[in-house]
């Protein structure tokens, strides 16, 4: 059983709104620690608009075009503040699981394989690793602390929708981005190969 210790809450003023944030430190069976955050409207709904965003630093923080990571990002935060301000609200779950959790490092050969012609899909399995290596189990204990049990899920991914339908009960709301000549491929992959709901 993983062991968390959760921050004090701060105010985060941003380009999108005003949100609270909240820090929670999760300590895995094999010693690994990860900080996570949960970036919330200062009110909850009964059933709030959450988006649970895993780690993209390369489309999260230098907008790379190979994904649609960033883009959801800052649309989830704009839709989370739209709501907020028509008497509903939210909060955005941000995991630090970088690249489907495989980690920086193994996400960078990824993109290098990516580059000698192998899909997003293929290029995680040639090193090793799942399709999607991410684990929710955390989120579960995060929405037990804002006693989150019914939500509207930003998500088009049927397996985020199975996994977190263990902790509350699941709305979706899709979250669709334009595609990009870099990202074209990326995305018709997660359609076919992921089921992602495109």
């Amino acid at each position: 059983m993983s062991q968390e210790t959760i921050s004090k809450e701060a105010k985060l003023p941003t380009r999108f709104g005003e949100f609270i944030i909240q820090s929670f430190r999760e300590q895995k069976p094999d010693g690994t620690i990860l900080e996570h955050l949960a970036v919330r409207t200062k009110n909850l709904p009964a059933t709030p608009l959450v988006r649970v965003h895993s780690e993209c630093l390369t489309g999260d923080v230098f907008g790379s075009c190979k994904c649609d990571c960033g883009s959801e990002l800052a649309l989830a935060l704009e839709q989370i503040t739209k709501d907020a301000e028509n008497g509903g609200g939210g909060m955005l779950i941000y995991l630090r699981q970088e690249g489907r959790g495989i980690g920086l490092f193994n996400k960078v050969n990824a993109y290098a394989l990516q580059d000698q012609g192998y899909d997003t899909v293929e290029a995680n399995i040639a090193l090793g690793f799942k399709s999607d290596d991410r684990d929710y189990a955390i989120v579960g204990e995060i929405l037990r602390y804002y006693h989150i049990t019914h939500m509207r899920l930003l998500t088009n991914n049927p397996r985020k929708i199975q996994a977190l339908s263990a902790y509350a009960e699941v709305q979706r709301d899709s979250i669709i981005i334009e595609s990009n000549p870099h990202n074209a491929q990326y995305l018709a992959v997660k359609k076919q190969k992921l089921g992602h709901l495109l």
